[in-house]
Order: structure tokens, then C-alpha cells, then sequence
């Protein structure tokens, strides 16, 4: 599978979540080229602010590999990783972020984002981890319009 295969999976991930009342953000988790595991925001089903995509997806990982150490797995994210999320994926020793839209894109849809870049937390962390931005990002700005007609009238 390419790279815009896994990433299609973290946008079926995050329409999945949008259609069960969570918010637009999916992640997926690869290693050597084979789907660990594909997931979405579960933030509002299991009321932890910190069940984000890419944590969820951490964690489903780490169970399924029966580890915490995911050396070798790329992970894949509609939005470019909060800083939460891109702590865990340095815990994680994940190698490799590549992700749709960026943080002011999910500020500007009315998320309440802390606004660091994720290039700028790889300098402070002195991370080796490779960044790809941007990627397919018309289909994942698609996603805030999915939810923006679907959301009640939650404050998020």
C-alpha cells in the first residue's frame, strides 16, 4: 500500500468518528509497510480529553504489538499532531509523522488547538522524526466541512 492508501484509512477512520458523534481527526499506524491499526477521536464517547486520534491509535497499537515501543511505524493523521499527541508519538519512538492539515486549519474550524507546529516541538525535542505536511490536504479540510453539517451544538 502507498502512502496515500494508509492515509485514506485515517480519513475513513475520522468519517467513522464524525458518524458516531466524535469530531473530524482519524490516525493510522503502519509498520514495514502493513496496517497495525486505523482509529479516530473518542474524546466525546469516553470522556478523556486526552483520547485524541493518534493517542487512541498509540495506544491500540501497543496492545496489539504488545509493546510500547513502536520503532519502525509511520503514523498517519488528518491534522497535524497537538502537542499531546506529539509527545506520545516521541514516547512511542514512532519514526515517521505525515498529516493532512495543519493546526491553524483545525483553529480556524473552531478547535481550540494550542497553535506549536510540529516542526517546531522536533527542534526542541531534537526528534530524528521525519514530518510530511500537507499531505492530501483537500480531502482532509473535507473533513471539517463533514462535521461542521453533522455537529450539534456542542462547544468544543
Amino acid at each position: 500500500m502507498s502512502d496515500a492508501e494508509f492515509m485514506r484509512l485515517a480519513i475513513a477512520a475520522a468519517k467513522e468518528g464524525i458518524a458516531k458523534g466524535q469530531t473530524p481527526f482519524g490516525a493510522c499506524i503502519t509498520r514495514y509497510g502493513k496496517v497495525i491499526v486505523a482509529a479516530h477521536n473518542e474524546v466525546w464517547k469516553t470522556t478523556d480529553i486526552t483520547a485524541h486520534a493518534e493517542v487512541t491509535a498509540i495506544r491500540k497499537a501497543c496492545r496489539k504489538l504488545k509493546t510500547v515501543d513502536l520503532s519502525n511505524c509511520v503514523i498517519y493523521s488528518t491534522t497535524e499532531p497537538c502537542p499531546m499527541c506529539y509527545s506520545a508519538i516521541h514516547w512511542a519512538r514512532i519514526g515517521r509523522i505525515i498529516y493532512g492539515t495543519r493546526i491553524s486549519d483545525a483553529n480556524a474550524a473552531g478547535f481550540h488547538e494550542m497553535p506549536i507546529p510540529d516542526r517546531v516541538l522536533k527542534r526542541l525535542a531534537e526528534d530524528n522524526v521525519e514530518i510530511t505536511g500537507d499531505f492530501l490536504r483537500a480531502e482532509n479540510l473535507e473533513l471539517f466541512r463533514q462535521w461542521r453539517n453533522r455537529k450539534s451544538s456542542r462547544t468544543y
